[in-house]
């Protein structure tokens, strides 16, 4: 299978062993992905607010690019990028008008055919999880799991279109696949606070301890994360939200790809596993994977 792919910004640069991962498990289930010459910036949250104009534009002179690949479908990992690109392509599609100026700004055209996924959705549907079990090599049987999907893999439904956006399933069913043990909880699509990590860094400590809390209190080795900025701020925020509580946390936050690439073989190392600041590798030794 040959799809077109989109790393975006942080995927180059502090989320690496996301990219690194997703590469892994990808060759692993043996699709070829063509990364476009020239990608720019996908126009999301800064670009967004400040400049809707600016945003699509730069969007749209990635899908352009994509087009000329000539290939059908696309899959972008960060769930920022995934929602930009979608919305450009729907943005254009409807409005002559912002059609017609957009492609002035890119000088170039776009012809609104491109699928787009983001990894949830790519794994699940265009892969499936029958080809995903069939290169398990080694179960992540025994690893008890939180799947967290945060405020933007599912949501807003009308942009996103793919899972319940309440109650998601898709992430379960991956981590389920790699033969790990999935935990039940009430915190799935929750803000972590993220966006608000330099001007209301208070607000963001409150938020992320209620995710870290509940999945220590549910028993949870790791919380599955398909967001770069989740999974960043997860990381870093344990150590202020355990001064709070007088307690010493120490959840890995790891991304999906992660884990299923540990379950195809793939080494600590490959996957990126050795980057994080709550380090996976010593619980991952303990439980018998490493």
């Amino acid at each position: 299978m040959r799809v077109s792919y989109y790393p975006g910004c942080s995927l180059e640069g502090t989320a690496k062993p996301y990219d690194l991962s997703v590469r892994q498990v990808c060759r692993g289930l043996e699709v070829d992905l063509e990364e476009p010459d020239g990608w720019s910036c996908c126009g999301s949250s800064p670009a967004l607010k400040m400049n809707r104009l600016l945003s699509t534009a730069l969007s749209a002179h990635n899908l352009a690019l994509m087009e000329r690949q000539g290939l059908s479908d696309v899959m972008a990992p960060c769930p920022f990028c995934f929602r930009r690109l979608k919305s450009a392509q729907e943005e254009i599609a409807e409005d002559p008008l912002l059609r017609s100026r957009v492609e002035t700004i890119i000088e170039a055209q776009t012809n609104g055919a491109l699928t787009i996924h983001n990894v949830l959705g790519f794994l699940t549907q265009k892969v499936g999880l029958e080809a995903i079990r069939e290169k398990v090599t080694r179960p992540l049987a025994g690893l008890k799991v939180v799947p967290y999907y945060g405020c933007y893999a599912v949501k807003p439904p009308s942009v996103t279109q793919f899972d319940d956006p309440e109650n998601p399933t898709s992430l379960d069913e991956i981590l389920r696949a790699a033969g790990a043990e999935v935990l039940d909880w009430d915190f799935k699509v929750e803000c972590c606070g993220a966006g608000l990590s330099l001007s209301k860094t208070e607000k963001v400590v409150e938020l992320s301890g209620r995710l870290i809390r509940e999945a220590k209190w549910r028993g949870a080795d790791a919380i599955a994360v398909v967001c770069q900025l989740c999974q960043a701020n997860l990381d870093m925020r344990q150590q202020e939200i355990g001064s709070m509580d007088h307690k010493d946390y120490r959840v890995p936050i790891v991304y999906v790809t992660q884990l299923l690439g540990l379950a195809f073989g793939n080494s600590p190392r490959d996957l990126g596993l050795n980057h994080h600041l709550v380090d996976p590798l010593a619980m991952l030794k303990e439980k018998g994977f490493l």
